[in-house]
C-alpha cells in the first residue's frame, strides 16, 4: 500500500490551523461575513456623515443652513478665512498647542518614571498611591473648580505670584488631573513587561537610571505615547477651567468657540458657516496627532508589554 506525503492524522484528532492563516482568522471572527460588513458599515456612517454634514456647512451660506440645506447651492471656502479675525482663533490655537502640548509632554515623562518605581519596588505606601491613583479618577472636574481657583487667587494675594489669567497657570491645573491618569495607564503597560530584561541589564552593571533609560523607555514608548494623547486631550478639549483661569490674551481654542456660539445667541441668522468652519479647524490638530501615532496608539492600547 503507498502512503501520501501528507501527515497522517488518526480519527479523533482536529485540524488546528497555523497561526495568521485564513482558516484561523474565520475561527476567530465572531460574526458572519456579511453581518460584518453591515455593522462596519453602519457604525462609519454613523460616524462620518456628521462630520460630512459639518462640512457641507462650513462651505455653505448661513442662510442655506439655516433652511435645513444638506447640500450647498454654492460652495465659498470665505468662512474659513472669517475665522481668524471674527472667532479669535489663531490666538486660541496658539495657546492650546502650547498648553495642551507641555501637558501632555511633561505628564507622559513624569508618569514613566513615577510608574516605574510603583511597579517594580516595593515600600510603605505603594498600595496607598496606586489606590488614590483610581480614586481621584472618580473627582468631577466641576467639583474642583472652586478649590483650585481660590488656591491660586491665594497664591497671587499671599505670594505675589500671578496665576490666573495665565498659560502656565492653566497648564499646571490640567497636569494636576492628567498625572493621575497618565501614571496608572504606565502602571498597566509596565507590569506587562518582563522583568528579565532589567536583571540581565543590571548584572551587566547598570544602575536604576540605566534601567530606566535605557531598557523601560525604548519599550515603552507605544504606553507613553498613549498617556501623552489623553493628557493633550484633556487640555485640549477642556472648557470649564480654561474658561474659568484665562483673559483674553491666554484663553484656548475651545474657550473661542464657547463665546462665538454664545455671542451668536438672539441674533438673526447666526454666523453657522463660520461655526462650523471653526469647529473643523480646531478638530484638525486632533486628527493629524492621531495618524502621526497611530500605530503607537494601536500598540499601546492593544499590547501588555512585550510579545
Amino acid at each position: 500500500m503507498s502512503t501520501s506525503t501528507a501527515t497522517r492524522r488518526s480519527p479523533g484528532t482536529t485540524d488546528i490551523p497555523r497561526p495568521g492563516s485564513k482558516r484561523q482568522h474565520e475561527v476567530l471572527r465572531l460574526l458572519p461575513g456579511p453581518l460584518l460588513t453591515i455593522i462596519l458599515v453602519f457604525l462609519g456612517a454613523l460616524v462620518l456623515i456628521p462630520v460630512l454634514y459639518i462640512f457641507l456647512a462650513s462651505v455653505n451660506s448661513d442662510i442655506g443652513v439655516a433652511n435645513g440645506e444638506f447640500w450647498p447651492s454654492s460652495f465659498n471656502l470665505d468662512n474659513y478665512s472669517k475665522i481668524w479675525t471674527s472667532v479669535g482663533l489663531a490666538t486660541g490655537l496658539a495657546n492650546s498647542v502650547l498648553v495642551a502640548g507641555a501637558t501632555a509632554v511633561v505628564s507622559a515623562a513624569l508618569s514613566v518614571s513615577t510608574a516605574f518605581v510603583l511597579v517594580r519596588y516595593s515600600f510603605r505606601g505603594r498600595l496607598t498611591i496606586l489606590r488614590g491613583l483610581l480614586a481621584l479618577q472618580s473627582v468631577p472636574g466641576t467639583l474642583m473648580v472652586l478649590p483650585v481657583f481660590v488656591l491660586f487667587s491665594s497664591a497671587s494675594t499671599y505670594l505675589g505670584i500671578q496665576v490666573i489669567g495665565t498659560q502656565w497657570g492653566l497648564f499646571v491645573t490640567y497636569l494636576t488631573f492628567a498625572m493621575p491618569f497618565s501614571t496608572w495607564v504606565m502602571v498597566t503597560y509596565l507590569r506587562g513587561l518582563p522583568k528579565e530584561l532589567e536583571e540581565a541589564a543590571k548584572i551587566d552593571g547598570a544602575s536604576n537610571l540605566g534601567v530606566l533609560f535605557k531598557i523601560i523607555l525604548p519599550l515603552s514608548w507605544p504606553g507613553i505615547v498613549v498617556s501623552g494623547i489623553f493628557a493633550f486631550l484633556l487640555g485640549w478639549n477642556d472648557v470649564l477651567f480654561a474658561s474659568v483661569m484665562t483673559r483674553p490674551e491666554s484663553q484656548t481654542a475651545a474657550v473661542a468657540l464657547q463665546i462665538f456660539g454664545a455671542s451668536q445667541e438672539g441674533g438673526a441668522i447666526p454666523f453657522y458657516g463660520q461655526m462650523m468652519a471653526a469647529a473643523l479647524v480646531c478638530a484638525a490638530p486632533v486628527v493629524i496627532l492621531y495618524l502621526i501615532f497611530q500605530r503607537y496608539l494601536v500598540g499601546g492600547l492593544t499590547a501588555g508589554g512585550v510579545k
